[in-house]
């Protein structure tokens, strides 16, 4: 559906994407991450057509996608970019915003749509309410509503939930998602929000410093990061030396999320705590362990300077020595 191939590209003489290369087939949900800067948000915008590439094609189907210097109207017909700009009317109302590039000709059937639209993003009670009174976040619900209302083949997302409140965060990603596999609607999203990805994307693109590191499905990913740069990008993540919990003799380190390390009074491998985080239903215990910081999690407070005993699951031991 969607291929790029050998796309580079600079702002002036700062190269930003080099040789990005990778195909998104119909309906299928891939997430962007890297750390910021990586050149996620340039790549979305490339896609769109807001951008004209120094090096590479774009295919959509069989139809070469050309950037702005060969369109009047920068875009695709059939694609939806949401940039975290929003790009609304400030005078006008959350409908007329959401309807703006819908037919008149059918109001009935606008309007029915606009309501669908509203339900999505839970908008209803601010149907007539002007843009400029709304807050950030929804101003930013508003946005996501206006670039499903022509339902695209291909919604490109910039970071859509960071305005969000936690609270109605959920919800939403559920709704959107729910509403983009009902209508086998293609999409990739750059986000720093690790539920954006592990919970609603197929595969996942990791990219640093402008290249592509891996494209891979995204659970196989996060059970199996190829190195510390990629889990980091999932959260909190430790590298420890292999030798200490294995009998493996080599100097290699391996890669433990917290909540793969144990407390474990009869182990022999002491950790010092330093701090205690509460995390609702757990805590988040940051330690001293063999003149390293650890992090791992823990149903109980511990207090510094306690020293505690510590272990790695079962599970996390079989993938270490599996790929050794």
């Amino acid at each position: 559906m969607l291929t790029i191939q050998n796309v580079s590209f600079a702002y002036e003489t700062q190269l930003v994407l080099k040789n990005i290369s990778f195909s998104i087939k119909k309906g299928e949900h891939i997430a962007l991450i890297g750390a910021s800067g990586c050149g996620k948000s340039t790549l979305l915008k490339i896609i769109y057509g807001l951008l004209q590439v120094n090096e590479g094609t774009l295919f959509w189907e069989k139809e070469e996608l050309l950037g702005p210097l060969y369109n009047l109207v920068p875009g695709h017909e059939n694609m939806k970019y949401l940039s975290q700009g929003f790009e609304l009317e400030p005078y006008r109302s959350v409908s007329e915003n959401i309807g703006q590039y819908l037919s008149n000709f059918e109001p009935k059937t606008k309007q029915n749509r606009v309501e669908e639209l509203l339900e999505i993003v839970e908008m209803m009670d601010f149907a007539n309410t002007k843009v400029e009174n709304l807050s950030g976040g929804q101003k930013q619900r508003v946005a996501l509503a206006k670039a499903l209302a022509k339902r695209p083949e291909l919604l490109l997302l910039d970071e859509p939930f960071h305005n969000i409140d936690n609270f109605r965060r959920s919800s939403l990603r559920r709704n959107l998602f729910r509403y983009l596999n009902r209508n086998n609607i293609t999409s990739i999203t750059a986000t720093h929000d690790k539920t954006d990805i592990l919970s609603f994307t197929d595969e996942t693109i990791v990219i640093k410093q402008g290249e592509i590191l891996t494209k891979e499905e995204t659970i196989t990913l996060y059970n199996d990061p190829p190195n510390y740069y990629v889990a980091s990008l999932f959260g909190e993540v430790n590298e420890i030396q292999t030798s200490l919990f294995t009998d493996l003799s080599d100097d290699s380190t391996m890669l433990v999320y917290p909540h793969e390390l144990k407390v474990d009074t009869a182990s022999k491998l002491k950790a010092r705590v330093k701090n205690a985080y509460f995390k609702g239903n757990h805590y988040l215990i940051e330690a001293v362990f063999n003149n390293t910081i650890i992090f791992f999690e823990h149903h109980a407070k511990l207090k510094s300077p306690e020293t505690i005993g510590i272990r790695v699951t079962s599970e996390a031991l079989s993938r270490i020595k599996d790929k050794n």
